[in-house]
């Protein structure tokens, strides 16, 4: 026989077992996929921003159907997303109150200064690893933008040397309060009359009015005119209670210096 076509024989015959062997394989190795993994993914946002709390859309998508985890987790999505996960899913679609970030600081250029000239890495996190920052006050935002540079978003920017949210932009994801190194951003429901303190200082109110004139100064003004009893001061920094807050804004009214806001209103 012609070595040429037994060589062409020998091949094919190689390639037909082989493609025996893999389509044996795919039947007996295959695992068994919920089609709606693929629909809820398809439907969803496709950010992959952890706003979720998964590890990305698809991620999501497979804890819904497998592990029964709520559908009105992806804020990017909005009501559009969660109205198709609940056809998917046959199931009543309830909304979630959408989350927000806030920057708990109102130390502008103009409210606080620097204590040194800094001409390293324009980043929070090295700035903050020399002296604990170059601002007068140590809790406050850095201004360096990391934030800036983590969100996926382009919903948080630096205004006037402190971070400020887009709240048209934002989803709540997260990802500017993981890579704050003074911990000043948090994520919080939205709400259209709660107020919040967008300061961090703890220190005693003299020394916080000479690193910062819009620091909240502990004088307990606001917890007293709350008719909840919804704010607390404690470490010289006054708190609310989100779930005990009813909006009156009593609170911001009373505030000397200016340090209660509702961020959703602005």
């Amino acid at each position: 026989m012609d070595p040429i076509i037994l060589a062409i024989i020998v091949v094919t015959v190689i390639g037909l077992i082989g493609a025996v062997i893999l389509v044996a394989a795919s039947i007996f190795m295959y695992v068994p996929v919920d089609e709606r993994v693929e629909k809820i993914t398809a439907v969803l946002a496709g950010a992959n921003c952890g706003a979720c709390g998964c590890a990305g859309c698809a991620d999501y998508a497979k804890s819904i159907v497998e592990d029964g985890n709520a559908i009105n987790k992806c804020t990017p999505g909005g009501a559009k997303s969660l109205a198709a996960i609940a056809e998917i899913m046959g199931v009543e679609a309830s909304s979630a109150t959408p989350m927000k970030a806030v920057v708990a600081c109102s130390g502008t250029c103009e409210k606080t200064s620097k204590r040194y000239e800094f001409e390293g890495i324009h980043s929070c996190q090295a700035v903050k690893g020399l002296y604990g920052g170059d601002g007068m006050c140590k809790y406050g935002c850095l201004g360096y933008g990391d934030c800036t540079r983590a969100c996926a978003f382009d919903a948080i920017h630096i205004v006037d040397g402190i971070a400020k949210v887009d709240r048209e932009k934002c989803v709540g994801c997260g990802a500017c309060a993981a890579v704050c190194p003074n911990a000043v951003i948090s994520i919080i429901p939205e709400h259209k009359r709660k107020p919040v303190v967008l300061c961090q200082n703890k220190d005693k109110g003299a020394d916080t009015r000479k690193a910062c004139t819009a620091g909240c100064i502990g004088c307990m003004k606001c917890a007293k005119a709350c008719p909840k009893e919804a704010i607390t001061v404690e470490n010289n920094l006054a708190r609310i209670d989100q779930d005990k807050c009813i909006g009156c804004q009593l609170c911001v009214k009373e505030c000397p210096v200016g340090v209660i806001h509702v961020p959703a209103a602005e």
